[in-house]
């Protein structure tokens, strides 16, 4: 398995299927958790305590809100990766950087990740379902974090949408189109 992107809204369960697909092979490989959220608030620390508390304590956790792409090249090439979210990783990186500039490293760590002997899972919410926000930078968001979402899951040998803790395979256009 090299890189599966899983996509899902929030609470669908999309963390904890890529902290079980980690589980499973586990037991035959280092496991390394770049998590990408920062404690800005109580709730958010708390619910970063929750994550932490899922994972089992043998796992190396790297906290890399905006250097997910380090972060991955630091990681044993042959351990199981997980990213999560790609989410929180757009958004640190939009408040620092321009979209095109993001684009860019998204290119180059879905990439980076795909180049990996070892697997990596990303997580990332599907944003683009919901309602047009009316606010024009919560559009600019919502744009740019689809598009992100798009160059991983072109990068990526499987995706799938996880909805209610069930996992949707989505199919390449490649195999819709016959090729």
């Amino acid at each position: 398995m090299a890189l599966t992107l899983l996509l899902g809204g929030a609470r669908s369960g999309k963390s904890a299927l890529a902290v079980r697909l980690a589980a499973t092979a586990a037991p035959r490989q280092r496991v390394v958790f770049i998590a990408t959220a920062e404690a800005g608030d109580a709730e958010m620390a708390d619910r970063i305590a929750r994550h932490r508390a899922e994972r089992p304590a043998g796992w190396t956790t790297v906290e890399a809100p905006t250097d997910a792409d380090g972060a991955l090249r630091a990681a044993d090439p042959r351990a199981f990766v997980v990213i999560d979210c790609l989410t929180l990783w757009v958004a640190n990186l939009a408040a620092q950087q321009g979209c095109d500039e993001v684009l860019e490293r998204a290119r180059d760590t879905a990439a980076l990740a795909a180049r990996r002997p070892g697997p990596t899972v990303a997580v990332s919410n599907e944003v683009g379902s919901g309602l047009v926000p009316f606010d024009p930078a919560l559009r600019a968001w919502r744009d740019l974090l689809g598009s992100v979402n798009r160059i991983w899951a072109d990068a990526a040998e499987r995706a799938a949408l996880v909805v209610a803790g069930r996992a949707l395979v989505l199919e390449s256009p490649e195999g819709l189109l016959g090729g």
